[in-house]
């Protein structure tokens, strides 16, 4: 029997040992301190994955052949493999899926062959095997995979449309404003109802699939940024991380300002569909670092040069003819990107002028081309300008060679157009819009296509090419009205000193722009021609331009009548045959 000492000796040994194991785990909760874990549990983490394909990449690639006594035959094997695998690897950040696939191939037989996964322990990876420990971009992920096995890179779309997740939603968090977002409430509900179990193969191929975007990728907007939709954006919401030490509530217990809830820069993914921008709000990039990373290998193909703090933004195509633009600090208040895709099969005027009464919008069109007008495409950002002229550009007749000047390589005619007399040319560091316009009058060139007329340089040089230089132009410009537009060139003129004279600036413009073709964009995505206007004759006039067509109460309807010069000119551009088919069309209409 102990002493009454004794066991208070003992009760005081652990009381204390008791209370060093709880200020322990405080310390290190407080610190961040994180406890062992199982190494057998951690070689199944994604960061212990990654760390392992990232050695066997390394080892494949570095290691030294003639050390390894291979017959002939596989050296030469082992060797065309390894430069398949490094051209892969560079060409995957590129935009090229092919290497794409070959890099995830590559990743998915290591994996496979050599990593000790099975039915098991391959849940400890992501956690297939319990819903509630899923996260949001896990249930976003296996949906998205589940549908591009069923629907390719029209998967996103089925996703959206299928579940009317495109619509405008009037009630937001913080009395924000109506918008378009998709939450992690309409994820989760989707992913309850669709999600059906996986088999050991579809979650080994959603695994590699996370390693990839995270190692060679564009993160969560990797898978994304292949499908068959408008575009896709990041940083463009959410506070900045030069901003977080100015946000955020005051705590009085601690003296300390508490972290912000608001979302981060990091947290800003957005998608263009169907002509509207919807923000993914359940999607993050993590952290700033991983949108930094994204945004510096997104615009890398074919080596457009540094983006740095001094050269702040860069503009240029990636493999598959997608449009990126990624700007940086301090040029910006963060990094973003947007990358604008341009799908080359929606090519036809019937296909995107589809209201009611359209052929009267289409036939004019067609009839304004093959009658060579100079005609510019006007209207505000994602309004289909781009589409318009790629549509425009089939009824030029085939035996007229084009000449392409863009700012970074969008239209891609020759994948629409391969048998047909193409040259794109596009602005670089070394030689401007302006000087690749003036090449082009050596080059053989009958039509002159401007992807867009952003500066008054190529604005200028526009004007003096469509008086002296081709057959006939088509242009894209951001003019609101037909006066802007007529305003805006008139100003590049004076500004370029071509011209002294206002009024004779804009009479030289007047002469030069036959038509233009305005197109609008309502806030559900619709798409249409507001107008198509013919340009007038008096320079005092408050209206500088007629429209011929309108669109009018959801249909196009007739306006004024084409002038006489107009329908004698575009008759003697004309095959025979189209003059008849074009007189039938104006009596028709115009009476």
């Amino acid at each position: 029997m102990p002493s009454p000492q004794a066991v208070n000796i003992f009760v005081i040994v652990i009381i204390t040992l008791l209370g060093a194991y709880f200020l322990y785990h405080k310390f290190t909760e407080k610190k961040g301190v994180t406890h062992k874990v199982d190494p057998k549990i951690a070689k199944y983490s994604l960061i212990k994955i990654r760390e392992y394909i990232l050695e066997t990449f390394n080892k494949f690639t570095n290691v030294d052949l003639n050390d390894m006594r291979l017959t002939d035959e596989e050296y030469s094997r082992l060797k065309s493999k390894r430069l398949e695998l490094k051209s892969a690897l560079k060409g995957c950040s590129n935009g090229d899926l092919n290497d794409k696939t070959y890099v995830k191939t590559f990743i998915y037989d290591a994996l496979n062959k050599t990593y000790d996964l099975n039915e098991t322990n391959i849940n400890l990876v992501i956690p297939f095997d319990n819903r509630k420990k899923l996260s949001i971009q896990d249930k976003f992920e296996i949906l998205l995979f589940k549908y591009k096995k069923k629907y390719g890179f029209d998967a996103l779309t089925r996703l959206i449309l299928d579940h009317n997740l495109d619509e405008l939603k009037s009630e937001i968090e913080n009395g924000e404003t109506e918008s378009y977002i998709i939450n992690e409430q309409e994820i989760s509900d989707i992913f309850n109802y669709e999600y059906k179990n996986l088999t050991f193969d579809e979650k080994l191929q959603i695994i590699v699939q996370r390693v990839y975007q995270n190692m060679k990728g564009f993160g969560v907007i990797d898978e994304i940024r292949d499908m068959r939709i408008d575009g896709v954006s990041g940083g463009v919401s959410g506070i900045p991380e030069s901003f977080m030490h100015v946000v955020g509530d005051y705590d009085s217990y601690s003296q300390q300002l508490k972290p912000s809830t608001e979302p981060k820069a990091s947290d800003s993914v957005w998608i263009f569909f169907g002509g509207k921008l919807i923000n993914l709000a359940f999607l993050s990039f993590g952290s700033e670092h991983e949108l930094r990373r994204v945004g510096q290998t997104i615009y890398k193909h074919n080596n457009p040069g540094q983006l740095s703090e001094s050269n702040g933004y860069k503009v240029n195509d990636m493999k598959d003819g997608s449009r990126v633009v990624v700007v940086r600090p301090k040029l910006a208040e963060t990094w973003a990107f947007f990358v604008r895709k341009f799908d080359s099969n929606i090519s036809t005027l019937e296909t995107i002028i589809t209201d009611k009464n359209a052929q009267l919008p289409i036939n004019l069109l067609m009839f304004l081309t093959k009658g060579e007008r100079i005609t510019a495409i006007t209207g505000p950002q994602g309004s289909g300008k781009t589409t318009m002229l790629m549509a425009m550009i089939k009824h030029i007749y085939g035996w007229h060679s084009l000449r392409v000047q863009e700012m970074a390589f969008e239209l891609r005619l020759r994948k629409i157009y391969s048998q047909r007399n193409i040259l794109s040319f596009r602005e670089t560091d070394t030689v401007s819009g302006q000087e690749g316009l003036d090449l082009q009058k050596k080059t053989d060139g009958a039509v002159n296509i401007l992807g867009e007329v952003a500066s008054d340089p190529v604005a200028a040089w526009m004007i003096q090419m469509g008086q002296v230089a081709s057959l006939f132009t088509l242009f894209t410009h951001h003019g609101k009205t037909f006066n802007d537009l007529v305003f805006s060139l008139r100003n590049s003129l004076l500004k370029q000193n071509i011209f002294n004279n206002e009024r004779i600036a804009q009479e030289q413009v007047m002469q030069v722009i036959n038509f233009d073709i305005h197109l609008r964009k309502d806030f559900d995505g619709h798409r249409y021609i507001e107008r198509i206007t013919e340009t007038g004759t008096d320079l005092d006039a408050k209206e500088l331009g007629s429209n011929v067509i309108e669109y009018k109460d959801g249909e196009y309807v007739v306006g004024s009548a084409l002038s006489e010069k107009s329908i004698s000119e575009m008759k003697d551009r004309m095959t025979p045959s189209d003059a008849e088919k074009f007189s039938a069309f104006l009596k028709e209409n115009w009476g």
